[in-house]
């Protein structure tokens, strides 16, 4: 059963996507604020020198990758979908907090390890998953700038692992996966804000991920999007301090290591 007249499935396919544009919208409007320059990971003639794609090329790649995740979503839903029509019955409360726990741990599994073994095979790094790092500077609405097939591999794949190993119905679905776009989104936004709450309660947000994007962190902090423990159990994990960068703004300043 839907919420009005919206199946669950659609909406879990559909409201994540919106999500994405919408919370990547409200940086992109931050971003026009000067004030906001102080709390920059990069100064903005970094970003227009060390990105070497177009907005335009990233908003195009990023539709592309959405689009597999549309035809990916709603085969699966078809696949294990109710014929009855009357939709699956809610878990209690605590149930869904498992459910999310879960689904997180399992999408942080299966993204380390596929994210990491894209830096060690040459070849795919090349050929795949450079495209990612060719946004030096991360920003917001560049989270998903992918390879269709890294994108397929990693996101779309690495979801689908996750809502079926967690058990959750398609109306948690909707929850959960608007909740992994707003940190996907948050992880790339650039910024490191006072008050923004993901930034304090995740080890793993704008600045770590930050460490990732620039060339001597390239293999290091390879988890994404929620937790640090698989860097920290397997000797990938590169510590950090936020820092004031000479003529203004932050950085994220690797910790010199053993």
């Amino acid at each position: 059963m839907g919420i009005g007249a919206a199946s669950d499935e659609l909406l879990g396919t559909f409201v994540p996507i919106a999500v994405y544009w919408l919370y990547s919208g409200l940086y992109v409007a931050l971003d026009g604020v000067g004030r906001l320059d102080g709390y920059r990971l990069h100064t903005r003639e970094e970003a227009a020198t060390k990105n070497v794609v177009s907005k335009a090329a990233v908003v195009r790649g990023v539709l592309v990758q959405q689009a597999f995740q549309v035809a990916v979503s709603l085969t699966l839903f078809a696949v294990i979908g109710d014929e009855s029509g009357t939709g699956q019955k809610q878990s209690p409360a605590l149930v869904i907090v498992l459910q999310f726990i879960t689904a997180m741990v399992v999408m942080d599994t299966w993204q380390y390890f596929m994210h990491r073994y894209m830096h060690i095979n040459k070849f795919l790094y090349k050929h795949i998953h450079s495209k990612h790092h060719t946004l030096v500077v991360p920003y917001s609405f560049g989270a998903l700038y992918n390879h269709p097939l890294e994108g397929l591999i990693l996101d779309t794949i690495g979801g689908a692992l996750s809502f079926l190993v967690s058990g959750m119905t398609p109306r948690t679905s909707i929850f959960f996966f608007s909740f992994a776009t707003i940190k996907t989104v948050d992880d790339h936004c650039g910024l490191w804000l006072p008050g923004n709450i993901l930034q304090a309660l995740f080890s793993n947000n704008s600045a770590y991920h930050d460490i990732h994007h620039q060339l001597y962190g390239n293999k290091y902090n390879f988890s994404q999007p929620f937790f640090v423990m698989w860097d920290k159990i397997l000797g990938t994990y590169m510590p950090y301090s936020i820092e004031q960068r000479k003529g203004g703004g932050v950085e994220s300043r690797p910790a010199k290591l053993d």
